[in-house]
């Protein structure tokens, strides 16, 4: 078997079913080299969420890795030189990869590393950048040229999605060295057990005042100015039904700006952060998620795989990179244009159609069942081979 040394920053919920799967095929042999050594201690500070996270599923088992040293006086991933690593190529070295997996350049051992690595084993790169914020200026052409310059230095990208893919073209990495590695989650843990999870959330529902003929919106993740969570508040205060309500659910720095414009409406529920384990429970909550971001720099979305998984109908932002991708309109969902009289319509319409919504939540997990991790693990060995 070919060995593969993944470089990436610290342990995340959603890489951690991909490594344990390519550890196990049989396929290839993997190491994962993590960057931020400062991450093994499980819980980190999240100021997205303004709190410490630690995740309730497993995230280091099933796949060999190391914690390389960090000798950033700042360390952590909000800033390129809080991943400095003097160790890092010397580590790889010795482990002897036939190629290197490398997660983001924006970090300083990152970019070293791919620098270094050049010409000498094969590089794969994966990252999830478009061009839904960019704007035109000298600073987009000086960008443009420096990106080139920093894709020149590898083999092949794995690109997650249609937005993705345009950006890497955009940026001098020829069709032929790109293979589609879909943002994926753990498909499986949401969608089944579905009995379990649907009377859970049918208790839930019952505890939080919601009535069983009620419609639920669902808006879970960093309460934050990109991801515009005061849409959920307009669209309550739009459609007059006693029966939609409105769920929020996570932390972040407008929390109380929006407890605050939401006071005395009785259909706005808000609740904390919820961990992993409670995840397919809280899409069950509701009947349609949405993810209504401004960006910049909703790259992805991957709160929009776990709702379709659960089987929810979605509606998502067009500046969120996943909308093109799994959304399609008045078929399991619609996509967020700007165009108030059209989601407002289309929440209406089906606000008192269970079977409709339910037919979008088949729709929803029939699409997602394409973005699998192991279609990222099959891109992995591909390019590898």
């Amino acid at each position: 078997m070919k060995k593969l040394a993944i470089v990436t920053t610290h342990p995340i919920q959603y890489h951690a079913p991909l490594f344990r799967l390519l550890a196990g095929s049989g396929r290839v042999q993997i190491k994962i080299f993590y960057t931020w050594e400062q991450s093994q201690q499980g819980t980190r500070y999240d100021p997205g969420f303004g709190k410490h996270i630690e995740w309730d599923i497993p995230m280091l088992e099933g796949y060999d890795y190391c914690f390389v040293k960090n000798t950033a006086s700042n360390p952590g991933t909000h800033h390129f030189n809080g991943i400095v690593n003097p160790g890092l190529i010397k580590d790889i070295e010795d482990w002897a990869p036939d190629a290197i997996l490398v997660f983001g350049w924006s970090f300083n051992s990152h970019l070293k590393c791919i620098r270094y690595f050049h010409g000498k084993i094969r590089i794969l790169f994966r990252g999830d950048s478009t061009l839904l914020d960019e704007k035109p200026g000298v600073k987009k052409w000086f960008r443009q040229l420096f990106l080139k310059w920093v894709y020149h230095h590898i083999d092949f990208a794995l690109y997650v999605g249609t937005n993705n893919k345009n950006y890497f073209l955009r940026h001098g990495i020829p069709e032929e060295s790109l293979f589609f590695a879909p943002h994926a989650i753990d498909n499986d843990r949401f969608a089944e057990p579905e009995e379990y999870y649907a009377g859970e959330a049918g208790l839930w529902r019952s505890r939080l005042g919601i009535g069983p003929d009620d419609m639920v919106a669902l808006f879970a993740g960093k309460l934050e100015p990109k991801k515009n969570p005061f849409f959920l508040l307009d669209l309550v205060k739009s459609i007059s039904n006693a029966k939609f309500k409105v769920l929020i659910i996570g932390n972040g720095v407008l929390e109380n700006k929006l407890k605050e414009r939401a006071a005395g409406d009785g259909r706005i529920i808000f609740l904390d952060f919820q961990n992993q384990k409670k995840m397919p429970i809280v899409y069950r909550l509701a009947d349609v998620f949405i993810l209504p971001s401004v960006g910049p720099g909703e790259t992805w979305g991957l709160a929009v795989n776990e709702a379709m998984a659960s089987g929810r109908t979605v509606l998502v932002s067009s500046k969120a990179g996943c909308a093109i991708d799994l959304v399609r309109d008045n078929e399991n969902g619609l996509i967020l244009k700007g165009n108030k009289e059209e989601y407002i319509d289309f929440i209406s319409g089906v606000l008192t159609d269970k079977a409709r919504l339910a037919e979008m939540g088949l729709s929803s997990r029939e699409i997602i069942r394409q973005y699998s991790i192991q279609k990222i693990a099959d891109a992995i060995i591909t390019a590898l081979n």
